[in-house]
């Protein structure tokens, strides 16, 4: 191996059934580099991490680490840690019920010589570790009173702990705000000039171009190619990934007609949930597309709650389609021609050991009620005609849909509600976490949708693809409604309305 480099994969192939993931794919990371690995959903990203970490045994190629003699292979995460590879998920994998310091020590405890816990020790050192790194903590207090932000770098704080050479962090930042981001590359950039080899999965563009220095590029489970950062401007990336020359994004046009003139399909006056939402008013026409911005907390997934009755409104009234209703729990709203995509697709989304087939009829399902079965013959044909519209990415309709890459079950949870036929559709952050492309294919879905007259409520942190999709925007903050805006929205009028609340 080269003297600056910490770890090479070379030809690195893995079949699933009927799938080919990867096909002869190659990385090369450096010491002391942030390596950005991109990759529209399906690429292989995933798939490689876990040939590098032991979750996946590949079929042939060969992985080397610095210090190590011959080629490695790993069938275990905790052969990865002793080979020095340490892997940061979006989902931090620590006990919130333990102390930090406990997460940072457990499994590897200090002890005394009565072969008891040294709980003084690991304090001590668990504090001179985060304070080494910049991370203001009280590591006697349990995991769970601080920030996702912060526990995921409690996750890295134990990862380097264990003499890690190869820092890898899949999607750290998706569920992260602006400022928690900042702390992050803080102590990215501070680990990457100590020297550690850090491979960054992200499909936040601007991150990319902020913090990394190269990156290598997969499409279909093949290597595309590996570029300095400032060697390949962000339209080249796209193409890259995409096959295409083509930036997707930019040619969306969405529906500019006189929307303010359609009858309403949702009206709220002064709808509230205690505790979590403040009364509000909103309007929605049919055929309208009404965004929700704020920061995370800001109260934008609690107002769709409210509405769609996951949490019960305690207060204020709600017209559906011209008539006062009352929703008392989500299959109401269902019943009302409602249908809504939640911002947490492993959580309340998928039923990742159910086949792509009973995921997509599960909503209609739901509807028509326990002893009105769907017949086999009209679920695969539900399921063949949405996995064909969203060209979701499957080896057949009887796929577990757990093995689907993230972008391919968004599209899938999607389908759910698209097959039964909403009038109001509620889309709470259906592109977090997808590519390019398919985020492409969602925003012009919505469009399309909103031109057959389909009213829809759709919330986003990126306030960018907002400005392409939506005829009118309500900011929240602190769980309140504090401003609307319509006409000609920029993205610095939106980010004033974030930061001023209209004042």
């Amino acid at each position: 191996m080269e003297d600056n480099v910490v770890l090479t994969a070379r030809g690195i192939t893995m079949t699933f059934p009927g799938v080919k993931a990867l096909d002869n794919v190659d990385l090369t990371l450096r010491k002391g580099e942030i390596h950005a690995l991109m990759g529209e959903n399906g690429a292989g990203k995933s798939t490689l991490i876990k040939c590098l970490t032991g979750i996946n045994d590949f079929e042939s190629g060969e992985v080397r680490i610095d210090g190590i003699d011959g080629p490695v292979k790993n069938h275990s995460t905790r052969d990865a840690q002793n080979v020095g590879i340490s892997t940061v998920y979006q989902e931090v994998n620590l006990c919130p019920n333990l102390s930090v310091a406990e997460n940072l020590f457990i499994g590897r405890e200090p002890m005394t010589k009565l072969h008891t816990i040294d709980r003084r020790s690991y304090n001590k050192r668990s504090q001179e570790l985060m304070d080494s790194l910049g991370i203001s903590v009280d590591v006697t207090q349990n995991l769970e009173n601080y920030s996702l932000a912060i526990q995921q770098m409690v996750a890295i704080a134990r990862a380097v702990d264990m003499d890690c050479k190869v820092l890898i962090l899949d999607e750290p930042t998706s569920s992260l705000d602006e400022e928690e981001v900042q702390k992050l590359f803080e102590l990215m950039r501070k680990l990457r000039d100590d020297g550690v080899g850090i491979i960054f999965v992200t499909h936040f563009l601007e991150q990319v171009y902020e913090v990394c220095d190269r990156i290598t590029v997969l499409r279909n489970g093949t290597f595309v190619g590996e570029y300095k950062i400032e060697d390949l401007p962000r339209v080249k990336l796209v193409a890259a990934m995409m096959g295409k020359d083509l930036n997707d994004l930019e040619n969306i046009e969405k529906e500019t007609g006189d929307v303010e003139n359609e009858p309403l399909e949702i009206s709220a006056k002064a709808l509230a949930h205690k505790g979590t939402i403040k009364p509000f008013d909103i309007d929605i026409h049919k055929g309208e597309v009404v965004g929700v911005g704020g920061l995370l907390g800001s109260g934008r997934s609690e107002l769709a709650r409210a509405i769609y009755g996951s949490d019960r409104a305690n207060e204020g009234e709600l017209s559906v389609d011209g008539n006062k209703v009352n929703i008392k729990r989500p299959i109401d709203a269902m019943n009302l021609g409602m249908g809504m995509l939640p911002d947490d697709r492993k959580a309340e989304g998928v039923i990742e050991d159910l086949s792509v087939r009973e995921n997509i009829i599960f909503a209609l399902q739901a509807k028509r009620g326990t002893f009105k079965l769907l017949p086999r013959a009209k679920q695969e044909e539900i399921a063949d005609r949405y996995i064909d519209l969203l060209e979701i990415k499957t080896p057949s309709p009887e796929a577990i849909v757990g093995q689907l890459s993230g972008g391919n079950q968004q599209k899938v949870i999607l389908a759910r509600w698209l097959a039964t036929d909403p009038n109001f559709l509620i889309l709470d952050e259906p592109t977090r976490g997808i590519d390019v492309g398919t985020k492409a294919e969602i925003q012009k879905l919505i469009i399309d949708l909103a031109k057959e007259g389909k009213s829809i409520l759709f919330i986003s942190s990126e306030i960018a693809e907002m400005l392409r999709t939506c005829n009118r925007m309500v900011i929240m903050r602190d769980g309140e409604k504090v401003d609307e805006l319509s006409g000609e929205m920029t993205q610095e009028s939106v980010m004033s309305a974030i930061a001023g609340g209209g004042e």
